[in-house]
């Protein structure tokens, strides 16, 4: 059985667009109906899931790019938190698509195949078995993440906190993230210094009324969600 929690979580640490706001009502019933997410998480994440359906768009992005594309100590990428910028980040890159690939999990070309969001996609094509075993791995990671946000009252933090009490983290691997200083987004000139990598970017849009059955990835959480999807998609530019 696939985990079909792992793709709306995936879809909240995704860059806001119209579509995942327009089918966000949906996420909440989807969580707790799987019972996957333990139970005293799901309140955050039906915060987050609300300030999602209800605010503006360009608002969301904008605090999306302000927290994870100008926050080192904050990236998305997993690897960059692990190896930084050295050899061996890039071949873990490599590692980790040739096993989205064997599994059938197609990648753009722009999309890095350490950003937690794609991560947390393949997961959700994978039983669950084996999606709690890859996760375990990443887990201080993931836990340090949850740490930062929640430090800075930041709803995102929800995300993070219910995949790390999913699985157990090592919190001596979790404190030794911790210890490094966290980054400022508003020194431009430090972050140019340590930012080489482009973030994975999505595009925006604005909200529809409503919740509608939307196109691509989203029309999977309804009544396709039982079949694991073949490609991830492919990922647009930010405006």
């Amino acid at each position: 059985m696939t985990v079909k929690s792992f793709k709306i979580l995936s879809l909240l640490l995704a860059y806001p667009t119209v579509e995942i706001q327009a089918a966000s009502c949906e996420f909440s019933d989807i969580l707790s109906g799987e019972g996957l997410v333990p139970d005293d998480h799901l309140p955050p994440l039906r915060a987050l899931i609300e300030e999602y359906r209800t605010g503006e768009l360009l608002d969301l992005q904008e605090r999306y790019v302000l927290l994870f594309d100008r926050t080192r100590t904050l990236s998305l990428h997993l690897f960059e938190h692990v190896h930084g910028e050295s050899r061996d980040r890039g071949q873990a890159m490599v590692d980790l698509q040739a096993m989205y690939e064997e599994r059938g999990l197609a990648i753009g070309s722009t999309e890095l195949p350490d950003f937690i969001p794609l991560f947390l996609e393949f997961l959700s094509t994978l039983p669950q078995d084996e999606a709690l075993d890859l996760l375990s791995q990443p887990a201080h990671v993931i836990a340090a993440l949850g740490e930062r946000l929640a430090r800075r009252e930041s709803n995102y933090a929800a995300v993070l906190m219910a995949l790390a009490a999913i699985v157990e983290a090592d919190p001596k691997s979790t404190e030794a993230l911790l210890e490094e200083p966290d980054d400022d987004p508003n020194d431009l000139e430090a972050l140019d210094a340590v930012w080489e990598a482009e973030n994975v970017t999505f595009g925006p849009g604005s909200p529809d009324e409503g919740c509608p059955k939307v196109d691509g990835m989203l029309d999977r959480l309804a009544a396709e969600m039982d079949a694991p999807p073949a490609d991830a998609g492919t990922s647009e530019e930010r405006a």
